[in-house]
Formats: C-alpha cells, sequence, structure tokens
C-alpha cells in the first residue's frame, strides 16, 4: 500500500527526533490529504468499474429477442403485387463472396432479389453473428397471388450457398414451425400488421412486443409508428 510505506518512511526518518509542533501538524495534515486522495482514487475506480458492468448490462438487454422484417422494398425488389408470374428460373451468381449461389429469381422479365445489405445482414444470422436473436416476418402482400409469389421465392433464394432464406428465417425456432412468417391481407391477416401479424406473431414465438424490433420501409402508410402504438411494450 504506497500511502502505508510513505507513513512508515516518516516514522523511520522521524524516530528518535523531537520537531517542533508546527511540523508535526504540518505532516498530520499532509497523511490526512494523502489518505482523502487514496479513498477518493478507490472510490474513482470502483464507479468506473461498475459503470462498465452497467453499460455492458445494457447493451445485453437491448439486444431483440425477435427481429421483424416487412419484406417488399425493405429486405428485396421488386414489390410481389407488380408481378404477374409465380417464381421460375433462378439466377446464379456470387453471394457477397460467400460462393456462388442464387442470388435472383425470374418473375416474368422481373427478377426477385435481396439488396445487398439485406444479404450481408442475413449471412450474419446465418452465421449466428446476433444468437440468440431469431427472425420473423410481418408482410401485407396485396393480393393472394402475391403472398403466394412472396412464399415461393423464400424457398428459391439463397443466403449462402445451398441455405435457402426461409431456412435463416427459420433459424433458432422450433422445427417445422412456420407460423412466425406472416405474409398477406387475406384472413386471418389483414391491412393493419398490428392488429393481425404482430398477434399472431407473439402468439407462434411466445416472445412479448417489448422484446420485437420491426423494420418496415412503407411509403403510403406509417406502419412503424401503427404497430409501435397498438402493440405497446
Amino acid at each position: 500500500d504506497p500511502f502505508a510505506s510513505n507513513c512508515a518512511a516518516v516514522a523511520s526518518a522521524n524516530a528518535g527526533t523531537t520537531r517542533p509542533l508546527e511540523q508535526v501538524a504540518s505532516s498530520h495534515a499532509a497523511m490526512r490529504g494523502a489518505l482523502m486522495l487514496l479513498l477518493a482514487m478507490r472510490r474513482a475506480h470502483a464507479f468506473t468499474r461498475h459503470a462498465a458492468v452497467a453499460r455492458r448490462r445494457i447493451r445485453v438487454a437491448a439486444t431483440p429477442a425477435l427481429v421483424v422484417w416487412d419484406m417488399d422494398d425493405c429486405l428485396w425488389s421488386p414489390e410481389m403485387f407488380t408481378l404477374s408470374e409465380m417464381p421460375s428460373d433462378p439466377v446464379r451468381g456470387d453471394l457477397n463472396g460467400r460462393g456462388e449461389g442464387v442470388i435472383g429469381v425470374r418473375s416474368g422479365s422481373d427478377v426477385i432479389r435481396l439488396f445487398p445489405d439485406a444479404l450481408r445482414v442475413l449471412q450474419e444470422f446465418h452465421d449466428g453473428q446476433h444468437d440468440p436473436t431469431k427472425l420473423a416476418v410481418a408482410s401485407s402482400a396485396d393480393t393472394p397471388f402475391a403472398a403466394a409469389i412472396a412464399q415461393a421465392a423464400l424457398d428459391i433464394l439463397e443466403i449462402v450457398p445451398g441455405v435457402t432464406l426461409r431456412e435463416v428465417l427459420c433459424r433458432g425456432h422450433p422445427e417445422n414451425m412456420m407460423d412466425h412468417i406472416r405474409i398477406g391481407r387475406t384472413p386471418p391477416l389483414s391491412s393493419d400488421k398490428s392488429k393481425t401479424h404482430f398477434p399472431l406473431i407473439r402468439e407462434a414465438t411466445g416472445i412479448d412486443y417489448d422484446g420485437m424490433l420491426f423494420f418496415d420501409d412503407s411509403n403510403w402508410s406509417d406502419h412503424c409508428a401503427i404497430v409501435a402504438r397498438n402493440c405497446p411494450g
């Protein structure tokens, strides 16, 4: 202990000597000052340590249990209601440096593709970088045909070679569970995701709304605000 060592040195130096009262008082004041400084440093160190632990806890608590995606113009393009044919021919290419796989699928003259950053993030989920966070889908595709196109594309597009988009969306969920993927607006779904998609996803996953993070690009209605208002958590 530096303070104890300094005290011992002072005591040794003063052994067998008689000093004026002023010097003794000054020495005692210096020792009290040193002690107060040492205690302050220890308290500051303890506060810093506790603050770091608190920051780590906040980061852990801030990790969502479930990330819920819209699909059209959020993860992929084009929007499904603009397409007139079921997906057919896969388009092969480079999967973000992970090898060759299915990067798109033809629907008539159009090609359904994931956005580059969406592919990168989904690859991170495939690799387990965001565990234990799981994924879900809440998409209000306009027609039953548009919803069918989307469901078919999930089984064709790949995230890494040999692993489909649907397989990544199902990662971490119970085997054969599909109720966390809600696409369309045909009953029991509707155009209001807060009234249909999200209650059904909560029921299927057992995850409350306060554990969900929702991404939606909607440019005709503020789906995120509606969900936040009607699905409080």
